[in-house]
């Protein structure tokens, strides 16, 4: 069988890069140019909604909100690890978000994460380190991110009624236990929009256009 991309060719090279918004903005002006395809990885630290935009367009966090989660961390004295926290949110997701999903076990994670993430923020211990490297507090500050995406996974993961690609849902499955796309009601990208601590985030639908394939039901059989 033979595979051929956009306009015959059958070969391609592909190309991701980590951020770094102002080499980004030149590098995308010359894949532009030249009608090249790139992918580039997001960085939580332009993220948030009550950060700073820059006349640039790109949102930082603040200095001082940094400063005032480490703080709020070391200030918490603990009795569990971080990597205690760490296991059991891995457990969480390999026993009811991992590849095979189903509406039950996402139901059932959202709220233990939502606990383990409120268990955190009162019981995690963390040494301080007086002006020098300090991996524990590296690996909370980690973990506060991990917690809040795994929450979100799960959030997108259960409101979308269909399998597709890496993500499968038990209940939706072919006859010969295919994934079961549903193309009419889920042709979009979920964008989550931050509403602050504690509040349900809000879902932005980006509609997905296809120009050089036929989208169609997948099976490997």
């Amino acid at each position: 069988m033979d595979f051929i991309y956009p306009n015959g060719k059958k070969q391609a090279l592909t190309f991701s890069f980590d951020d770094n918004q102002d080499f980004d903005k030149r590098l995308i002006e010359i894949f532009d140019k030249y009608g090249m395809k790139c992918t580039f990885n997001l960085n939580s630290g332009t993220l948030g909604g009550t950060a700073d935009q820059n006349s640039d367009g790109n949102v930082y966090i603040k200095p001082e909100e940094v400063k005032e989660r480490i703080s709020k961390i070391l200030a918490i004295k603990g009795s569990k690890t971080v990597d205690s926290f760490q296991k059991r949110l891995g457990h969480i997701m390999w026993e009811n978000v991992g590849m095979g999903r189903n509406k039950a076990g996402l139901e059932q994670a959202i709220p233990m994460i939502h606990a383990l993430k409120e268990e955190f923020w009162k019981d995690v211990k963390v040494e301080e380190a007086n002006e020098c490297m300090n991996p524990e507090l590296e690996k909370a500050l980690r973990f506060a991110d991990h917690v809040e995406l795994a929450e979100l996974i799960a959030r997108d993961a259960l409101q979308r009624e269909e399998s597709c690609g890496g993500h499968f849902r038990e209940e939706h499955q072919t006859e010969e236990g295919e994934a079961k796309r549903d193309d009419e009601n889920f042709m979009f990208v979920g964008a989550w929009q931050y509403k602050g601590e504690n509040e349900t985030p809000e879902m932005h639908k980006e509609d997905l256009n296809y120009e050089f394939i036929k989208v169609q039901q997948r099976n490997y059989k």
